[in-house]
C-alpha cells in the first residue's frame, strides 16, 4: 500500500498519530509538506517601487523561499520521527490544494485532517483546501479530527426542526 500523508502546521501532529494507528506496518509511506506561493507572489509586489517601478534590487524572494524551505524540512523530519518508520519526503511549492491531489495520483490512500471549524460536525469543517482535496482526491480518502470530534449535537437543526436547548 502506498500512502500519502499531507503534513500542514497547525494539524500534523494528529494526521501523522492516525496515519501510525491505522496504516499497514509495511505501508510505503511519504509526507507532503505544500508551501504556497501566495505568500512570494505578495513579497515580489510589495518589494516594487511606488506606481509599481520595478528596481532592480528588488523582488529577490530567494530569501523567502530559503526561510520556508528550512522550516518545511524541519517539520517533515519531526513528523517522520514521530511516526517512528521509514517515510519519504516531499516538498511541493504552488497551490496546495492542487499541488496534494497531483500527489495522490500514484498513491492508494490519502491521509488528511480537518481544516476548518472544529466546533461543529458539518461541511464547515472542512476548509476551502481540504474540501478541494477531498473532492477531488483520486485515491481513497482518510480525514481525520485533529482533535476532539463535537458531540452528534453540534449538527444543526435540519429545515422546518425547532431549535435545540
Amino acid at each position: 500500500m502506498r500512502a500519502l500523508v499531507w503534513i500542514v502546521d497547525d494539524t500534523w501532529q494528529a494526521t501523522v498519530a492516525e496515519a501510525a494507528a491505522y496504516l499497514p506496518a509495511d505501508a510505503e509511506i511519504t509526507l507532503l509538506h505544500v508551501t504556497s506561493t501566495e505568500a512570494e507572489g505578495a513579497a515580489r509586489a510589495a518589494r516594487h517601487a511606488l506606481l509599481g517601478r520595478p528596481h532592480p534590487s528588488r523582488g529577490n524572494i530567494e530569501p523567502l523561499r530559503a526561510v520556508s524551505d528550512l522550516a518545511a524540512e524541519g517539520l517533515l523530519a519531526e513528523a517522520g520521527a514521530r511516526l517512528g518508520r521509514p517515510v519519504r519526503c516531499e516538498t511541493r511549492r504552488g497551490r496546495p490544494e492542487r499541488e496534494v491531489v497531483a500527489a495522490a495520483e500514484d498513491m492508494d490512500i490519502l491521509v488528511l485532517a480537518r481544516d476548518g471549524d472544529h466546533t461543529r460536525l458539518g461541511p464547515r469543517s472542512l476548509g476551502p483546501a481540504a474540501r478541494f482535496v477531498v473532492d477531488h482526491a483520486p485515491c481513497r480518502v482518510l480525514l481525520i479530527w485533529p482533535d476532539v470530534a463535537p458531540a452528534v449535537t453540534a449538527i444543526p437543526p435540519g429545515p422546518g426542526a425547532p431549535p435545540r436547548r
